[in-house]
């Protein structure tokens, strides 16, 4: 997708993204008191991801810089979740080395012979699965720190798909324009059956899968309260050690 007037090109949405991401992140930081590098987490991830809808253009900056930075960050932010498994270490670095495989040249061969340019990317369940997706990658044992990072690579998709919208209305001597792309964007369903049914099952089944793992977190954070809790009375009950001199 070029950088011309009749569509916001890349450094539109990579600069929109960035802008919308960076507030993001400091609004948790300022007002919901969220950890420093959480924040920087989620404005990154919200910036690379006003990139993603347009891995459907076809080769260019899009598919390739997202594409990479995809293969090298899913893995690292997977590795909480391969210890929980308790995989040893050489199990962890063969997932790894598997999943940027997987991302870096299968992900990319997909896009590239597949894909359609305004198809079912461009959609509001396409950025469902892309929070989704992000969600069980983080396995933060923090619920909140998952909401956040998730959340944040939700918003940056909608505001590319904002974006394309907002392009797609020109403003003349009547009144506004509508071209023909609007409504292609921030869309529920596209005009052909099958990439629909394909998006709303995968949406479904990862939702079932967050939802899952969001009740198991949940537990787990409970748990860890309540033994905090139970531990403190003893803690303070018991007396520092005196050390007599002779």
């Amino acid at each position: 997708m070029g950088d011309d007037c009749s569509v916001p090109g890349f450094r539109v949405h990579i600069t929109g993204s960035s802008i919308v991401g960076a507030g993001y992140g400091l609004a948790a930081w300022y007002v919901g008191d969220m950890h420093p590098m959480t924040c920087a987490l989620g404005a990154g991830l919200c910036s690379v991801a006003g990139m993603m809808p347009d891995l459907d253009s076809g080769p260019g900056i899009p598919l390739r810089e997202s594409v990479a930075f995809a293969a090298a960050v899913v893995p690292m932010m997977m590795i909480h979740r391969f210890q929980q498994t308790g995989l040893p270490l050489e199990a962890i670095i063969v997932a790894g080395a598997a999943i940027y495989l997987a991302i870096r040249f299968g992900m990319s061969w997909l896009l590239k012979n597949y894909a359609v340019h305004r198809g079912m990317f461009h959609s509001l369940p396409a950025a469902a699965i892309a929070g989704q997706v992000t969600f069980l990658a983080f396995a933060s044992e923090e619920p909140l720190r998952r909401y956040f990072v998730s959340s944040a690579v939700v918003l940056g998709f909608l505001t590319h798909l904002v974006l394309d919208e907002i392009w797609s209305v020109k403003l003349g001597m009547f009144g506004p324009k509508f071209k023909k792309s609007f409504g292609t964007a921030l869309k529920f369903h596209g005009p052909v059956l099958w990439p629909n049914l394909l998006t709303y099952a995968l949406a479904l089944a990862l939702g079932a899968l967050a939802a899952g793992d969001a009740a198991w977190t949940e537990k787990l954070a409970t748990a860890r309260q309540q033994m905090e809790q139970a531990a403190r009375p003893y803690q303070q009950w018991q007396q520092p050690q005196w050390q007599y001199r002779r």
